[in-house]
């Protein structure tokens, strides 16, 4: 990127902090409100980042920041495995009722996305007492051991960090436009029972409703239904990674209410917090319960303040009408796309539920991915003001992940910004 906020703390940053951790850009955040962002040097920029998908309901909520002092006020930490609080039990009783499943639920409380899922992996093998583990390619669940080696998608997140763990098997995700067909992945899925394990000894398969880092990709109408057929038959437990999807982000309060059944565990974090760290495990109440007490749990898991920060998002969302908000604007993002789309053939797709969007780029005329078109609309909108993010197995993507919340004058600049760096990177 051409941006820098002050090339001496870039430097800084390169000798204190380990190249491992990658950034998107090089400016230096000192506020933010809403949909916008203003680095030290007083330059504002729209966010259509949004913490990657965690403040959809704004930079300081003022609801969000509200509940935060009144916790502050009253205790920040007395870890809710030694002294627990009420609105942990509180938090717990609304996700129950609004995770999707017309059955009895139970909550755990973690810190972090990859965390939510390791613990829905260890609840899967402990009330099965089976192992295996079926994920996808191009999904993305997390950065620790089991979450990365779930993961689908070799560079950054698995490169040189040796062997992955054991009995874990992925398969083709359906993605029409990448050759994969729903009925190709299922029969991937028979051809891995018949020729490297066999059912019995799979615990769990987990998958996104809409592959994230894989490229936006939302499952096809059927597939979930497919999966769930499959658990149902050879008593596995079905995930659903919502970590990403979650909390409005698709038009829904999550992604699996678009396809009419219900996963067994349902992970999220990202959007529940509002920028506050807190991740949760929902599931069957027989399920979950499976596990013995002291099984589950971590020192700072449902800390009260992440605790507090998402009784107001999940109030937010219901009070500002977030999820009809959603479809609203990311039906007008992908109008805005498609009028351009005849003059720019590097435009292969323009998908997404809700205002979980992306536009995938190939090289005009070809099947071939164009990751550095991608490059020059990043460095483009940058230039004048707006953060976007890249995604997909091959770099070639462009995922739009605004604020819920973003006023309307600057969805309209963000979306005039958007269609000039798209226009200027053709050349």
């Amino acid at each position: 990127m051409t941006v820098q906020t002050s090339p001496e703390l870039t430097t800084r940053k390169n000798t204190a902090i380990a190249k491992g951790v990658g950034m998107s850009t090089q400016i230096y955040a000192a506020r933010a409100e809403n949909a916008e962002i203003w680095d030290k040097n007083g330059t504002r920029y729209i966010d259509f980042a949004a913490g990657i998908a965690v403040v959809n309901t704004g930079h300081r909520h003022p609801k969000v920041i509200e509940a935060v002092k009144k916790q502050l006020d009253s205790f920040t930490h007395t870890c809710h495995q030694v002294v627990p609080y009420e609105n942990y039990v509180e938090l717990a009783e609304r996700l129950n009722a609004k995770v999707p499943g017309d059955f009895a639920k139970k909550t755990i409380f973690t810190t972090t996305g990859a965390e939510a899922v390791e613990n829905a992996i260890k609840i899967a093998r402990h009330y099965t007492g089976r192992a295996g583990v079926v994920a996808f390619a191009g999904g993305f669940h997390g950065r620790t051991f089991m979450t990365m080696t779930m993961t689908g998608k070799v560079q950054p997140y698995k490169a040189g960090f040796g062997p992955m763990m054991n009995d874990v098997w992925h398969l083709p995700y359906p993605n029409a436009l990448h050759g994969v067909s729903m009925d190709d992945a299922i029969a991937a899925l028979d051809r891995l029972f018949k020729a490297d394990i066999e059912p019995t000894r799979v615990a769990a398969i987990i998958l996104e409703p809409v592959q994230g880092e894989g490229g936006f990709v939302p499952a096809p109408d059927g597939f979930m239904q497919k999966i769930r057929e499959v658990c149902d038959q050879h008593g596995i437990v079905m995930i659903a990674d919502e970590v990403q999807t979650g909390f409005a982000r698709t038009g829904k309060l999550f992604a699996m209410e678009h396809h009419g059944v219900a996963a067994d565990i349902t992970t999220m974090a990202k959007g529940l917090g509002g920028g506050l760290p807190i991740s949760a495990v929902t599931g069957r109440a027989e399920i979950m319960d499976s596990p013995n007490p002291g099984g589950l749990g971590g020192t700072y898991a449902g800390n009260p303040l992440g605790v507090a920060a998402a009784h107001a998002v999940l109030d937010v969302i219901e009070e500002e009408g977030l999820c009809a908000r959603a479809e609203r604007m990311g039906a007008r993002l992908k109008q805005r796309l498609a009028a351009i789309a005849d003059s720019v053939p590097e435009i292969a797709e323009i998908r997404g539920p809700g205002f979980m969007n992306a536009v995938e780029f190939n090289v005009a005329g070809s099947a071939t991915p164009n990751p550095e078109f991608v490059k020059r609309v990043l460095a483009e909108a940058l230039d004048r003001g707006l953060i976007l993010l890249s995604c997909g197995v091959y770099g070639n993507v462009i995922r739009f992940l605004a604020p819920l919340t973003i006023p309307e004058p600057v969805f309209e600049e963000a979306l005039d910004i958007i269609e000039a760096s798209i226009l200027a990177a053709k050349g």
